[in-house]
């Protein structure tokens, strides 16, 4: 019996693979090449072992990338829809970030000291984010450390909570999920040698009685969490759901830390703004600086007071916070330009727009193709899931990834001049979006989805 995956045969599946890897090989001789070259300096032949994740028989070397649009070293264009995985979320060089870099550049790129950008983008995070008081860190994963640390200084208390399925960066206690109800380490970590649950519990997203059940137990720190699930097959928070996380969090004296690197899609202040949050921590990457790498974390007032309090009482020393490169001033640049006049109203009004006919425009084809799959959108970030939705939690999630059909998707995708990201099936859609790129995608969807389907 054939085996069905997201309604489409595994053999059907095995058999468009094949089509559009010959496809994709041999249009690309030049970056097939460089790769083998390249495998010569670096292990596997990339720089970043997950550039070897992308469901592509080997990746492409890009030449360029402006706005919307990517052009590998064979000259192939593409519609850029995965934006660095939110990294260049506002397009690929934004002209204030790049005038901005060359004019810091002949200032100097760092010296551990403020100047006048980092004095204005502190009042711009306040101002945005509402949280009063920020630091400035290299990548989110740093940033959600940091904001641990001083979580756990100022509770005294040792553990945190994560969502099973959710993803904070490389920060290693969030590693721990359920499986069949049991807490363990993440599967697939490299090097792990300690049990993480030790210092970290999981429950299920949207399940408010199970955070309440471990939150009484009067040890944890802080409740980690992205507004919405957006790593693996995104989850949408349910109905109340969040107003009543707040109170648990008050009710036992838990810090709540939003974490919103992906989650900034949804408009100018984040989910956070949109839609009333009020966290006692809150962390943003990836995109703040254009490319840049840069992250900020903000507290509120009582944190902060809080956190002063525990630095007069303790010991002298290295606090286990902070790294050289962090808020120089190349970061202050390019942050300044982004919220001044990148991340503005207007560009955020086009990005909905544009991503709500996008998500029209997947829904109608796989419609149209009587599948039983379904499109989410928070703001300008848009997913297809090869399942039936909506989706209550991460272990549901996990449940509803099709990595075999789901690879063939990309790359047929690819073929046809559109990019998506590579580690589920998210789409961004950019201020330097136009509708040809919308349309595009949706074609190319329609065209490698009746293809699978038929």
């Amino acid at each position: 019996m054939t085996e069905i995956i997201g309604g489409i045969s595994r053999s059907r599946i095995a058999a468009v693979r094949e089509h559009e890897t010959m496809v994709y090989v041999a249009a690309r001789p030049r970056s097939e090449a460089a790769i083998g070259k390249g495998a010569q300096g670096y292990l596997g032949g990339v720089p970043m072992h997950w550039m070897r994740d992308w469901p592509m028989p080997f990746p492409f070397i890009v030449k360029k990338a402006k706005g919307a649009k990517l052009t590998d070293i064979d000259g192939i264009r593409l519609a850029d829809f995965c934006l660095g995985d939110t990294g260049s979320m506002f397009g690929h060089s934004p002209a204030p970030v790049a005038d901005a870099i060359r004019r810091q550049a002949r200032r100097g790129l760092t010296y551990m000291l403020p100047n006048s950008d980092a004095l204005a983008v502190g009042t711009l995070l306040s101002e945005r984010f509402g949280l009063p008081y920020w630091q400035v860190a290299t990548t989110a994963s740093d940033a959600n450390r940091f904001a641990l640390r001083v979580a756990r200084a100022i509770t005294n208390r040792s553990k945190i909570l994560v969502f099973n399925g959710s993803y904070h960066g490389a920060v290693d206690e969030t590693f721990v999920q359920l499986q069949h109800g049991d807490q363990t380490n993440k599967k697939g970590l490299a090097g792990e040698f300690r049990d993480l649950t030790q210092g970290a519990v999981a429950v299920e997203f949207n399940d408010i009685e199970a955070v309440e059940k471990a939150l009484a137990e009067g040890d944890i720190a802080c409740v980690i969490t992205e507004p919405v699930m957006t790593n693996s097959c995104m989850v949408l928070p349910q109905p109340g759901f969040h107003d009543a996380l707040r109170a648990a969090t008050r009710k036992h004296g838990t810090l709540l830390l939003i974490d919103e690197t992906h989650t900034i899609s949804t408009g100018p202040g984040g989910y956070t703004r949109a839609y009333g949050l009020e966290p006692d921590l809150f962390v943003l990457g990836k995109p703040i600086a254009g490319g840049v790498p840069a992250s900020v974390w903000g507290m509120s007032a009582d944190v902060a007071a809080r956190w002063q309090e525990y630095e007069a009482t303790k010991e002298p020393g290295y606090s286990g916070m902070g790294t050289t490169l962090s808020a120089n001033p190349l970061q202050f640049a390019a942050m300044r330009a982004m919220l001044e006049d990148v991340m503005t109203d207007d560009a955020y009004k086009w990005m909905e727009e544009r991503a709500e006919r996008l998500q029209e425009g997947l829904a109608k084809v796989i419609e149209d193709n009587g599948l039983a799959w379904h499109v989410v959108r928070v703001g300008a970030r848009v997913e297809f899931i090869c399942a039936p939705g909506p989706l209550a939690n991460g272990t549901e999630a996990a449940q509803a990834h099709a990595p075999e059909l789901e690879s063939v998707i990309h790359l047929g995708l690819v073929n046809r001049g559109c990019l998506i990201a590579p580690f589920h099936n998210m789409m961004l859609v950019s201020p330097a979006t136009k509708k040809k790129h919308v349309d595009r995608l949706i074609m190319a969807f329609e065209d490698i989805v009746s293809e699978l389907a038929q």
